[in-house]
């Protein structure tokens, strides 16, 4: 490897690590819900796993449109453009506010959509009671979203890593005693999952908001809210890129949710094996997903700068760097396939089913890391449309194929699995091609001025 990919590494490595860990850290908060209610009732699991599932279908639409601002906060930095971030900030946070309304009315519809879905109408009554008991908590997750955005595009990482951390701190707390009942508190099982998580939630941007303001963390990147922070050029502009950032994470939510939907159809062992298995690959899938994100930060910098082969070759380097990783993964997931279901229960049913699916789910994490850590190059650079039509090709053709190998089929989970596999591959093969296009543009193509 030549020096200066090796210095690219470093630098990278830099950013992700703790973007990673930040990452880990708030998907652990499903683990340890998962964790907690799997000992509670099968039903209860499967309740909080199709809410999850429709809220995630959600409000990543939601999510994404407020990380529009991404990479103009991380080519306005590049360029030292810190009115730019702070601008970019102020538009963020109101378009976090705006989207937090649709999506709070979908989160009300969960019973009515997981029936019209096909689920068992008492799970899809328990999985609104935990999504209405959250809906609350939907703004400051938006507003999260936008504070960590922020920091993220001037490469201030670890503010987000701690307060993650601190949040596993309080959900397992809050969970474990309102779950089960302890402390003197009632046993409220779901409904205690659904208060423990709406209450982290709202902790987690106000826990944020502190470490900026008590660190002088807003210096040289703040200015006073004005007529120009709620310009609609400027949240349109927002909304334009980010739209397609959201509708390419509402396409692979919508698409897991609608495969643990499938799923639900086998049955409720089948659902809670494929609950397992899905929260074990989402746990892994964030190493590659931080790498993502630092890579979209490190192109939006470069390019900022105007120094597009830098760009370019922190793109490549990402992309290697992702491969690497997924392969352990893929390797653990196969050597490791009964082990890992025990550590979420002990009916011998779901683990056979869970442990049958695991070498599948091993075979397309490769695929899997490179498909998002090539969106984060392209969402550096701006170019974010790309990544919703591959995700909504390769999943249109995913969903059926499952359904017709798994849910119509003889495969039964496993096929709804195969069927995934493949879309994932040709996700992964559009965005590959689509990368090695927008490698070839001009800088000036590549360039987004706040506006």
């Amino acid at each position: 490897m030549s020096s200066p990919s090796r210095d690219e590494l470093r630098s990278l490595w830099r950013l992700a690590w703790p973007i990673v860990a930040t990452q880990v850290a708030f998907m652990l908060l499903g683990v340890v819900d998962v964790l907690l209610l799997g000992h509670v009732s099968v039903a209860a699991l499967d309740a909080s796993a199709l809410g999850n599932q429709w809220g995630w279908a959600t409000l990543s639409l939601g999510m994404g449109t407020v990380m529009g601002m991404d990479p103009i906060v991380a080519q306005a930095f590049g360029e030292g453009d810190d009115e730019g971030a702070a601008v970019a900030l102020q538009r963020g946070l109101v378009v976090a506010l705006l989207a937090s309304i649709p999506v709070g009315v979908a989160w009300g519809l969960t019973a009515p959509a997981l029936v019209a879905l096909g689920q068992d109408p008492e799970i899809a009554r328990a999985a609104a009671t935990y999504n209405w008991l959250r809906i609350p908590s939907i703004p400051f997750m938006l507003g999260f979203t936008a504070l960590r955005s922020w920091l993220a595009g001037r490469n201030l990482v670890s503010p987000a890593m701690w307060v993650a951390l601190g949040m596993n701190a309080l959900n397992l707390f809050l969970g474990w005693a309102l779950i089960f009942g302890e402390l003197g508190l009632p046993r409220l099982e779901l409904r205690g999952a659904g208060i423990a998580a709406c209450a982290v939630a709202m902790a987690e941007p106000l826990a944020l908001a502190a470490i900026v303001r008590g660190g002088g963390l807003h210096r040289g990147a703040w200015r006073a809210w004005d007529r120009r922070s709620l310009d609609l050029r400027g949240l349109a502009q927002i909304a334009r890129v980010g739209v397609a950032i959201g509708a390419q994470l509402s396409f692979e939510g919508s698409a897991w949710s609608l495969a643990a939907m499938m799923a639900g159809w086998l049955g409720a062992p089948a659902l809670a094996g494929h609950t397992i298995v899905l929260n074990l690959i989402a746990l892994w899938f964030q190493v590659p997903l931080g790498i993502a994100l630092a890579a979209s930060v490190r192109v939006g910098n470069l390019i900022g700068a105007s120094d597009l082969e830098g760009a370019r070759r922190a793109g490549s380097v990402a992309l290697g760097l992702g491969a690497a990783v997924m392969l352990i993964s893929a390797a653990t997931f196969v050597l490791l396939r009964w082990e890992l279901p025990r550590l979420f229960t002990t009916d011998l049913p779901v683990i056979e089913l869970a442990a049958a699916i695991l070498p599948i789910a091993g075979a397309f994490q490769v695929f899997d890391g490179t498909q998002v850590v090539a969106g984060g190059v392209l969402r550096g650079a701006g170019r974010t449309q790309a990544p919703a039509l591959a995700n909504l090709l390769g999943y249109a053709l995913a969903l059926p194929l499952g359904a017709w190998l798994g849910a119509a089929g003889r495969a039964g989970l496993a096929g709804i699995w195969l069927g995934l596999l493949v879309g994932l591959a040709i996700v992964a093969g559009l965005m590959l091609f689509w990368l090695r296009r927008t490698a070839r543009l001009p800088l000036a193509e590549l360039r987004i001025a706040a506006s």
